[in-house]
């Protein structure tokens, strides 16, 4: 079948982009778009250097072109995205594929140029959209993380109180008459219902970003392998659990603590979505100046508006009684406070994909730790206790009194200078709160300090990030204890602290 000059004539005249023909640099025929476009007619443009059309930038790009248009066989030499110029003198972005034809009257280069503004500016509205979301989506979780750690804080003093309470029950029911034993076994269900509820304002504090935390070279490979056994026994005989550890990785900074919570959660969530088995494969690998931590099951998947709220505390698919929603909440703010980054993807049935990027580095070995000291009493050492919260001043008073410590209380900053002002001895230790209304306990640490240099500190705290923390770290040379805080915990960190 030959075409006619007709035909092929108004074929060109319908394309829906500009076409112009060009020999040797010149234009030699446009189409009615490329008049549209550009903004010149047909008897205007028609024996012009093609460099009319052409901004700076694209000029700058005709040198490539050029050769190419010399050198290669008849066919298709590629689309550029460049800018254009109209005959105002205007600019704007285009896409331009270029084909080299071989006719009876020559060698010609075929351009089409399409306007590419439209869809530009659609792109860019898109991503603004998307960006615009996912700041709505921070905030959010922002919003939600200053909650949870204010919620923390105080449920943490409430904690230490019923937790130590319950623990004098159990000591003075087990040595009384048997008979009363059975009280002994109800308060020892309060300790346990309270240390579930130590767990979840931990889990809080992680995921707000709040929770002080102690990073330290970690080798993420020894890190799995440590509590691989702990992960077997998380997911169960039903799950084929997989590891592909690649050798050689650097360390990265990090709460090893924390990251072991990190693994277990994610191991967790991973058997729930796997009910009738399924595999789980930990892996980790480099990508690029981060070390990634990837953890994906086969199980059932989320939906897209289950995926979206995913990191959200307390927001679960889950009945009430199966979980609290703060799994993966905690995974997000562990990884962050570490300066990470975490992702997760998933679909409907075909499984779930959690990446963690964390940044790798060399670090300096961290200094070795002596060993715990037994949480033994006191040989009559002064404490000069500081607490605004009345019943846990009471608690921890009464449990040093009890090891052999003597002991001074205080309500406040203010009042603990009082007390040590008209103390002659000499204070062993200032165990101090650290959020109290009217002085900080590093305000009342310093003051106490420089009149008595030979006073140790101890802060306590559920919730001391934003005062003895920089960016989440604690400070060097400041020891906490952290609330809620059993008996041997607080003997233990008492007896560390004066044994320097």
């Amino acid at each position: 079948m030959e075409w006619s000059e007709e035909l092929a004539g108004g074929l060109l005249q319908a394309a829906p982009d500009a076409i112009l023909v060009i020999d040797e640099g010149r234009i030699v025929l446009i189409n009615d778009r490329a008049e549209q476009l550009y903004g010149w007619t047909k008897a205007e443009l028609v024996g012009q250097t093609v460099e009319v059309l052409l901004t700076d930038h694209a000029r700058s790009l005709m040198a490539e072109r050029r050769r190419l248009l010399q050198t290669s066989s008849p066919g298709s030499i590629g689309t550029i995205a460049t800018t254009a110029r109209r005959r105002d003198g205007s600019e704007f972005p285009v896409e331009s594929s270029t084909t080299i034809v071989e006719t009876p009257q020559g060698r010609f280069a075929v351009a089409v140029v399409r306007d590419v503004t439209e869809r530009l500016a659609a792109e860019a509205e898109k991503a603004r959209l998307r960006a615009e979301a996912q700041a709505h989506r921070n905030q959010r979780l922002e919003s939600l993380g200053q909650l949870a750690g204010g919620i923390a804080h105080d449920f943490n003093n409430m904690l230490g109180v019923i937790l130590n309470y319950a623990s004098f029950v159990i000591e003075e029911a087990e040595s009384a008459d048997p008979d009363v034993t059975m009280i002994a076994a109800d308060a020892k269900q309060v300790v346990k219902a309270g240390r579930r509820g130590t767990d979840l304002t931990h889990q809080l504090l992680a995921f707000a970003r709040r929770e002080v935390v102690r990073p330290q070279p970690v080798d993420l490979n020894a890190l799995i392998a440590g509590i691989r056994e702990l992960l077997d026994r998380t997911v169960g005989e039903h799950v084929d659990l997989r590891f592909r550890l690649e050798p050689g990785l650097p360390a990265v900074n990090c709460d090893p603590a924390q990251f072991e919570q990190l693994l277990v959660n994610l191991a967790l969530n991973a058997r729930e979505a796997m009910p009738h088995g399924g595999t789980l494969v930990v892996e980790t690998g480099r990508d690029g100046d981060q070390v990634r931590l990837r953890i994906t099951d086969s199980g059932r998947g989320m939906a897209a508006d289950v995926l979206e709220r995913a990191f959200e505390p307390f927001y679960t698919t889950k009945g009430s009684a199966e979980g609290s929603g703060l799994g993966l909440a905690t995974v997000y703010g562990i990884v962050t406070q570490a300066g990470g980054e975490v992702g997760i993807t998933s679909e409907v049935g075909l499984g779930t994909t959690v990446t963690v990027l964390l940044p790798a580095g060399s670090f300096p070995a961290p200094d070795p730790e002596a060993g715990e000291p037994p949480a033994t009493g006191g040989n009559g050492e002064t404490l000069l206790v500081v607490e605004d919260e009345d019943a846990l001043r009471e608690v921890a008073c009464r449990i040093l009194t009890g090891a052999g410590y003597r002991v001074l209380c205080a309500d406040c900053g203010p009042r603990a200078l009082e007390v040590a002002a008209g103390f002659d001895g000499t204070i062993d230790l200032l165990l101090s709160d650290v959020v109290m209304p009217g002085m900080l306990g590093k305000e009342l640490a310093e003051r106490l300090v420089l009149a008595r240099p030979e006073t140790r500190v101890l802060f306590m705290s559920g919730y001391a990030q934003p005062v003895l923390a920089s960016e989440g770290t604690l400070e060097e040379g400041v020891a906490l204890l952290e609330k809620p805080f059993t008996a041997d915990d607080l003997l233990t960190a008492v007896r560390k602290r004066l044994a320097g």
